[in-house]
């Protein structure tokens, strides 16, 4: 018996391990962020295992079974009396003795047995990756006192079958015996401010902008849609310690939801604060952090978070959080109606690793800035938000779809010609007019292609100042390293490394370009005598250039250090030792070593390179010079650095030969000043990356620092587990917003998807079902009422004036709803109308969350719009715009 009753009640760190089926997706992810150490209310969950015990102690199984079958998504309006008949017997069924009993001593256990709580739903498909269930279920607030807690539980199971949510799950085509409810009992809290926020923007797909939703009082005056709140735009960190706020939007907030002192909760008019934000800007800064957090700890920093949010006055207390299911595709309109092709083709040269945790949203950020640079710089604009790299299964993965329409509007490439460059094997897009420059939008790529030509060449001319510059400026960070910084030091050595990173992103690819244009140039000179064996020629003019390219430089002193080896006695003894020991190479070779010390100037000047080292996580030459001292070991025989460069002559000489045999000899000079400019471009190219590695490496510096203190401090098992926490949670401990409780969990647990991730043989392409939007019209002034879009699209219908749910009924199949406000008792009116209207709501109200997730064009936030419409009148609501149109 009390193993039984050990299953019906679980703590958050017990429900962590029941898992989703037991507890509900809404109570497993509060239960993750307990475990990482977020702040969460007290609280406890009543598993799926008690909802068993209630359904069979009262006999329930083929009741529900009956219910299911007689209904379906065609009569489903029908149904109403048939529901209501069901939830009626849940209402008046009994809680089995022993459930109560569990829930009776978990209560005492957990000190809520006299605290005031809300009880939620939280159904075992509800806040999943494939579902929300945003507001479907019901919750009962400020509930006191086990009598009245066993009768919102009751309400919570039979809110499984309201129309709206019978509706959601036939919508989602989920099977209504596959959810299964748990129920969340926490403490409520007293708060100051709440509200909602998204680690994106909702609206427009935006993944660079976080959108927060506040209001005074508890946070159901702004789920509910029932006020009009503030609405702050905030951009998340990667660069700095904090976020940016882009943009605030003061609501009217015209009432606020309190507690009745005899429990549940009410809106109540509210002029005192009306004109006051209900965050101040450091409190908006603090909450951006925390959903920085929150899209690291539960998205894994791909996956966008739906955030329920409390204030107290002094700390925030998170309430829930789940995947955003839907998100609308932030492209160029010129492909919006074409899918998105992420490609990991160039990506996976460079970075085809799964990325560690601390580094990916730089190394992203770093990527994107480049792509953006690439268009905006020449003047060719860019959507904002758009997202050139996203990160799926731990791995950057590029927005090909994006990336050859802008090559193609920006420069007059075609995809087929960046296919050639890039490789890769997604499809192309598909592109009208295949003649780029002609008629007038080729005369504005005409000028653009000039600008990005002029961009390049600057870059050319000024390559060396940047690079240097760029070398100088990280010397200066940090010169006697990080030993002896205090901790708050580290935050203005971060922001400053940060801005000199965001400088050379902008540069970066002009630099490439510079680096790359030369050999364009020389192929599309030869290409019209040699044909398809071009590159191959030109593989063997490029060989053995005279231009220092550093990435080859390795390679050649590393063969010139075998030689050396080879005749350095003291080498050859250390390389023949058993067991071989690289780590030890100082200790075992004496200081007179000629190849001790010719081996100490190549780590001198390459030793800030490394395998994979656009990821910080993985150790430096010049840490750990295994990989190129067993490179050296296994060469020692067979090292000729003469006979390569000779086979490279010979190279070079038969690919000379097969040009002068096909080309006149007036055109030959000016091919070999190709050659030796594609060589020296080479150069440029690799001398780049390499000194962005370089520009990388004070950020190792800073977590081996790091790793070594919050180690020494316990939060982390060893120095090296920093590579797996991120920076704004490492400046939250530092800074002392966070004590670090929960570090080690969060660190076992992205461990464990690092290396799960990396067992994944990784697609090349991603591609799926994106959202399409349609061009809007242009459309002249006068004729319309502004609003807030929140669901895209636009639709045209006779207008029905719904002023309660219970009204419902007056609405036909393809009319437009027009309704005050909507929480998710209208939803399943949402499924008739063929768009929505609002008179007052947030765009991320629940009523505007389930329209993007139906796809109903919807525009909330227009004032006097019950009277402005008349019923019956034939309006247009065009979701795009946040305009209704008579």
């Amino acid at each position: 018996m009390q193993n039984r009753m050990d299953n019906y009640v679980a703590s958050w760190r017990e429900a962590f391990q029941f898992g989703v089926s037991l507890v509900g997706g809404k109570a497993w992810n509060l239960s993750r962020l307990e475990r990482y150490g977020f702040n969460v209310p007290c609280g406890l969950v009543l598993t799926t295992a008690g909802f068993q015990e209630f359904i069979n102690y009262n006999q329930l199984g083929e009741t529900l079974k009956l219910t299911s079958l007689q209904i379906n998504s065609k009569n489903l309006s029908e149904a109403d009396h048939l529901l209501y008949c069901l939830r009626e017997q849940i209402i008046n069924a009994t809680i089995p003795p022993m459930v109560v009993e569990a829930i009776q001593g978990r209560l005492v256990t957990e000190g809520l047995a006299d605290k005031r709580v809300a009880v939620r739903s939280s159904a075992s498909a509800e806040d999943s990756r494939q579902a929300s269930f945003a507001g479907i279920h019901d919750t009962f607030l400020n509930i006191r006192r086990l009598e009245n807690i066993i009768e919102a539980i009751k309400g919570c199971y039979a809110s499984l079958w309201t129309p709206r949510a019978v509706a959601y799950r036939r919508k989602q085509n989920i099977d209504d015996h596959e959810l299964l409810p748990a129920v969340i009992i926490m403490e409520m809290v007293e708060a100051r401010s709440a509200g909602v926020a998204f680690s994106c923007d909702p609206q427009s797909g935006r993944r660079d902008i976080y959108v927060i939703n506040a209001n005074f009082g508890l946070g159901e005056s702004v789920v509910s849609g029932a006020v009009e709140p503030d609405t702050y735009f905030v951009a998340p960190p990667v660069y700095t310690l904090l976020p940016e706020i882009k943009a605030k939007n003061l609501g009217s907030k015209l009432g606020v939801t309190s507690t009745n002192e005899n429990g549940g909760v009410y809106l109540a008019p509210y002029d005192h604060l009306r004109s006051e934000p209900a965050l101040t800007d450091e409190e908006i800064k603090k909450l951006g952090v925390l959903i920085t957090r929150i899209f690291d700890s539960l998205g894994n920093g791909e996956e966008p978070q739906d955030i329920e949010w409390a204030f107290d006055g002094s700390s925030f207390v998170l309430l829930q959080a789940r995947p955003v299911t839907t998100l609308p595709d932030c492209t160029f309109e010129a492909i919006k109606n074409q899918p998105t092709a992420w490609s990991n083709a160039n990506y996976r040269d460079a970075i085809p690793m799964v990325l560690s945790p601390l580094h990916r949203q730089i190394m992203k950020e770093f990527i994107d800035t480049i792509w953006i640079s690439t268009f905006s710089n020449p003047g060719y604009p860019v959507p904002d938000g758009i997202q050139f790299s996203r990160i799926f299964n731990g791995r950057l993965y590029c927005n090909m779809s994006a990336v050859y329409w802008g090559q193609y509007d920006c420069n007059g490439a075609l995809p087929r010609d960046l296919t050639f460059v890039w490789g890769g094997h997604q499809p192309e897009i598909e592109i009208d007019d295949r003649s780029p420059f002609e008629g007038e939008a080729g005369v504005q790529r005409q000028k653009t292609a000039m600008r990005t030509m002029a961009l390049i060449n600057e870059a050319a001319a000024n390559a060396s100042d940047i690079l240097s510059g760029v070398a100088a400026a990280i010397k200066k960070i940090a010169p006697e390293g990080y030993k002896h910084f205090p901790n708050h030091a580290f935050i203005d050595s971060f922001e400053d490394l940060g801005q000199i990173v965001k400088a050379y992103s902008e540069k970066y690819t002009w630099l490439s370009g510079a680096g790359g244009l030369p050999l364009g140039i020389l192929m599309q000179n030869l290409f019209g005598v040699l044909g398809p064996k071009t590159p191959m020629v030109i593989n063997g003019l490029m060989a053995g250039g005279d231009a220092s390219i550093t990435s080859a430089d390795h390679g050649y002193r590393l063969v010139e250090l075998a030689e050396q080896a080879r005749r350095d006695d003291y080498a050859v003894r250390y390389f023949n030792n058993r067991p071989f020991a690289p780590l030890l190479w100082e200790q075992q070779l004496p200081e007179s070593s000629p190849f001790r010390q010719d081996f100490q100037k190549f780590l001198k000047e390459y030793g800030h390179r490394a395998i994979y080292e656009l990821d910080i996580i993985n150790p430096r030459w010049q840490e750990d010079a295994s990989y190129l001292l067993d490179i050296i070991r296994t060469t020692m025989p067979t090292a000729n650095l003469n006979n390569l460069r000779a086979r490279q002559k010979e190279k070079g000489k038969q690919a000379w030969a097969e040009i002068t045999a096909l080309l006149p000899a007036d055109k030959l000079e000016g091919i070999r000043k190709m050659i030796i400019d594609a060589q020296q471009g080479a150069g440029l190219r690799e001398m780049a990356k390499s000194i962005l590695v370089m520009a990388l490496q004070p950020y190792r510096s800073m977590a081996l620092e790091l790793g070594d203190r919050f180690a020494g401090r316990n939060l982390i098992d060893q120095p090296s587990d920093i590579f797996f926490c991120t920076w704004p949670e490492i400046f939250s401990i530092l800074g002392g917003e966070w004590n670090g409780m929960g570090l080690k969990s969060l660190v076992q647990d992205r461990i464990a998807t690092h290396n799960a991730n990396d067992k994944i043989i990784p697609p090349d392409i991603i591609q799926g079902d994106k959202a399409t939007c349609s061009q809007p019209a242009i459309i002249p002034l006068g004729n319309y009422l502004q609003g807030v879009g929140a669901a895209a699209g636009k639709a045209t219908g006779t207008a029905r004036l719904i002023n309660h749910p219970g009204e419902g009924n007056k609405l036909q199949p393809g009319e437009v709803m027009v309704a005050p406000s909507t929480d998710p008792g209208w939803t399943p009116l949402f499924l008739k109308a063929c768009a929505v209207v609002m008179e007052t709501g947030g765009y991320i109200s629940h009523g505007a969350i389930i329209a993007r997730e139906y796809g109903i064009p919807t525009v909330i936030n227009v004032p006097g719009v019950m009277k402005a419409i008349q019923d019956g009148q034939v309006v247009t609501v065009d979701g795009d715009e946040g305009r209704v149109i008579f």
